[in-house]
């Protein structure tokens, strides 16, 4: 009796068992959670009460004897961490990428070549600059594909913007190569890679401006917030008048040491003491959270390694990657749309490439829809002539369909990195079958 009971028993176990192993990998769904606000604490809290307690919240006039000194700070600090002679803080990224425009002079009639995917913001800068948006395909690292450049170039084109996307760095070498061939400049977005590195050098630091949002889903975060950096003084000093209706004002000039340029119309992409606080925490906090994000991506990278047959995107400098999300590539849209279904049902959520559209087949472009009928971006004989939708772009369509990423952050455990690479384990094979 007591034996049939001990059979039954390991029975009724074993197939609990069973049930575990075909069960999700996780309980409860694995988190994506933006990177900033998780490492918000008393140093974000104790600047902004600071700000308060002084009551200059305003970056260029102090009050009883108190100097404003956060947005300042932060930007001595932030062209130390990436390496360029100046920094100016803006209100936003796309504040950031305006102020760009006006610094290199890009305007009616130039051309600027951007890749095909990116954020919105690469584009409307370009618009509001009244030049025309050129735009590229991009390779498996899901950047600007450098051998797709040459073709888009024409006696108008004056600059090349190269987007960091999703934390992996463009490959810089032969964009930069291009671009010196045919004099032209390079912006550096950066926006979605702050922190991020090329071959040892921080992104942002090898074209003529680099660009950064510090919105909430970016590495480091004010909620809202933006850099230029460059090393060029003539540059750096269009960007600041440009942000502050053409005037600029001491901080600026003891970077500078002289001003050559004499005011001009510009727009108001101040930083308030407020924001410029929280970015100063937050910029103290970069190293730490890069280094963390890279060593969980590092041990889920190594365990998909092993799996035959599995690619990953392309990444020009692996060490310079921020580390997610981690793509895997697939021969097909409906295997990788199978994979996503499959990592959704273990818990461990996978998602196309995001954060940017394919701009050309967005209406306002495909349309040519501006501020008013009279914008010079597409009134011209070229604006007129070129051509966006799909057919411009399909070799960006293609990748973009065929690659799913899974987040992998900064404060995820051991055992979340472990999870993911279980749930890819089994996915992956599964999906192939598709």
């Amino acid at each position: 009796m007591e034996r049939r009971k001990f059979v039954a028993a390991a029975a009724v176990a074993a197939g609990a068992g069973t049930a575990r192993a075909q069960g999700p990998v996780r309980e409860k769904p694995l988190r994506g959670d933006n990177w900033g606000p998780l490492h918000y604490d008393a140093a974000e809290k104790a600047q902004v009460d600071e700000v308060v307690d002084t009551g200059v919240p305003f970056r260029f006039t102090g009050r009883r004897g108190v100097a404003p000194v956060k947005v300042s700070t932060f930007e001595k600090e932030f062209a130390g961490k990436i390496g360029t002679k100046y920094a100016l803080a803006v209100s936003s990224g796309t504040a950031a990428l305006e102020c760009a425009m006006a610094a290199l002079q890009v305007g009616p009639g130039d051309e600027v070549i951007m890749p095909a995917w990116t954020w919105h913001s690469d584009c409307t800068a370009v618009v509001r600059a009244g030049a025309l948006p050129v735009f590229a395909e991009i390779d498996e690292s899901l950047n600007l594909d450098a051998a797709d450049i040459e073709a888009r170039i024409t006696p108008q084109t004056k600059a090349i913007i190269a987007v960091h996307l999703q934390g992996n760095p463009a490959n810089l070498d032969p964009i930069l190569a291009v671009a010196r061939k045919h004099r032209l400049r390079v912006i550096e977005d950066c926006s979605q890679a702050v922190g991020a590195s090329y071959k040892g050098r921080r992104l942002g630091s090898m074209g003529d401006i680099g660009t950064y949002s510090h919105q909430e889903s970016k590495t480091i975060t004010s909620g809202e917030g933006g850099t230029l950096v460059t090393s060029d003084p003539e540059l750096f000093e269009r960007a600041v008048r440009f942000h502050d209706v053409g005037n600029i004002f001491a901080p600026h000039k003891e970077m500078l040491g002289e001003t050559r340029l004499s005011p001009f119309v510009g727009t108001n992409f101040r930083m308030s003491e407020f924001t410029g606080g929280v970015m100063l925490a937050q910029l103290r906090k970069l190293d730490m959270i890069i280094t963390a994000a890279r060593a969980n991506a590092a041990r889920v990278y190594e365990k998909l390694g092993e799996i035959p047959g599995l690619r990953f995107r392309l990444r020009p400098d692996p060490a310079g990657d921020l580390g997610s999300p981690v793509f895997i590539r697939f021969d097909s849209k409906s295997q990788r749309d199978r994979f996503m279904e499959l990592m959704k049902a273990e818990n461990v959520p996978a998602n196309g490439p995001g954060g940017s559209v394919i701009l050309p087949v967005q209406p306002y472009i495909e349309n040519k829809i501006t501020l008013h009928p009279a914008w010079p971006t597409w009134t011209s004989a070229r604006g007129k002539a070129i051509r966006y939708g799909a057919a411009s772009c399909p070799r960006t369509i293609d990748i973009l369909s065929r690659f799913a990423g899974v987040p992998v952050g900064p404060k995820y455990t051991r055992q979340d990195t472990e999870d993911i690479v279980a749930a890819v384990k089994k996915a992956y094979p599964a999906a192939l079958r598709a």
